[in-house]
């Protein structure tokens, strides 16, 4: 039975290292068994925004895998910051049917990407695209 799957952020996290993040996410993810990915923050010291781009960017990652992530170990300064941010409950949420901070239907599409579910209507006598 595959391992569930847990990424460990350890201070620095700086912008540059996002992408590398999402990229160890998602072997993790694709590696482990069912259920969301638990992101451990108790080595990221003194949070700062970096750190909450980062987990914000992981979400999405854990999201277009059909996965969602939990934080195991965020406290108060890190708490702190995720509310002022307005990514608090988004980001510590209980999980909810198994998919902890899954994919959100009718959500928008992010910068390059086509909007799921979504179809153009074309009205008689519009020009072509």
């Amino acid at each position: 039975m595959p391992s569930p799957a847990v990424l460990v952020l350890a201070q620095p996290v700086t912008r540059a290292e996002v992408a590398r993040l999402c990229e160890r996410l998602t072997a993790l993810a694709r590696r482990a068994g069912p259920g969301p990915v638990t992101v451990d923050v108790s080595g990221v010291g003194r949070p700062d925004l970096a750190v909450v781009e980062a987990l914000a960017r992981l979400r999405l990652t854990a999201g277009r895998l059909g996965r969602g992530i939990q934080l195991r170990n965020a406290r108060g300064e890190l708490r702190r910051l995720l509310a002022w941010t307005g990514l608090d409950e988004a980001l510590t949420a209980p999980t909810a049917l198994g998919h902890a901070l899954g994919p959100e239907p009718g959500g928008e599409a992010e910068q390059r990407e086509e909007a799921l579910g979504v179809q153009e209507g074309v009205e008689p006598g519009d020009p072509a695209p």
